[in-house]
């Protein structure tokens, strides 16, 4: 099955490949891409986000993570990455119909995004660790369609798609990582798409060195009827836990920007 892509009929930017993935992206499907800035579009309008917090008059249900606040749909199973050292929360892995959608948060400078420089960089990590990676336009803009490297079930060397996409906000970047079928069927990726645009980020005033991560929170308890929360241990995430178990199902590091876990498959 070929990887796709949604995006415009522009030309697209130099292709990293490492040569050792048998899949072909030539004949990825266009469509129009979404603009990748959020600080002039209309959160009230039906516009497309991800958004800031000072442009949602509302947050509704979403769910409190701390810097991101996450929309819930029935079904949606959501899962907290933790640092085994620190257990500090690292990332919300987000689950649905066996698909997943990995998000962490950064600060960012006032001047200007950082998306382009951190896709050239997880490029090169996925490439280097004998993956290969198409920059191409999706519905948020630039984003990669990679091949990471995986052992399959008898052993031998394979390859798993995922899709990596970002969005510059004001002062912070959110990155998101789509794995399972969403990350080669359109039609799959189509709800994850949706729950990545609707999520509202919480920098916050303080002052941050680019690339830090936004500091999460365990949720105290599921915001929408149908949506359930743990912590990557499988442990319900509930009031007053202070520590979650260390994520025990990592994938490569091959991220640039945390030193913690950063994927975890959620089956």
């Amino acid at each position: 099955m070929a990887l796709f892509r949604r995006g415009s009929k522009e030309t697209p930017a130099p292709t990293q490949d490492s040569g050792t993935d048998s899949e072909s992206s030539s004949d990825l499907a266009p469509a129009e891409p979404a603009s990748s800035s959020s600080t002039s579009a209309d959160a009230s309008a039906g516009a497309v986000g991800p958004w800031d917090v000072s442009e949602v008059p509302e947050l509704g249900q979403r769910i409190d993570l701390g810097a991101l606040r996450i929309p819930g749909i029935n079904g949606m199973e959501l899962r907290m990455e933790v640092d085994q050292k620190t257990n500090r929360v690292t990332g919300v892995g987000l689950s649905v119909d066996g698909s997943a959608l990995q998000v962490q948060a950064f600060a960012a400078p006032r001047s200007e995004g950082i998306w382009d420089e951190i896709r050239a960089e997880i490029a090169e990590s996925i490439v280097k660790q004998g993956g290969s990676v198409d920059d191409v336009p999706g519905p948020y803009g630039r984003e990669l369609l990679a091949r990471l490297p995986a052992r399959t079930p008898d052993g031998r060397t394979g390859h798993r798609p995922a899709r990596f996409i970002g969005h510059d906000g004001p002062r912070w970047f959110l990155r998101g990582v789509i794995s399972g079928k969403a990350a080669v069927d359109v039609e799959a990726a189509a709800t994850l798409e949706e729950l990545f645009g609707k999520i509202v980020v919480v920098r916050g005033d303080d002052a941050r060195p680019p690339r830090d991560l936004l500091a999460l929170t365990l949720p105290t308890s599921p915001a929408v009827p149908g949506a359930a929360a743990a912590t990557d241990d499988g442990t319900p995430a509930a009031d007053g836990a202070d520590g979650a178990a260390p994520a025990k199902h990592a994938a490569p590091d091959f991220d640039p920007l945390t030193r913690g876990p950063e994927i975890t498959e959620i089956r």
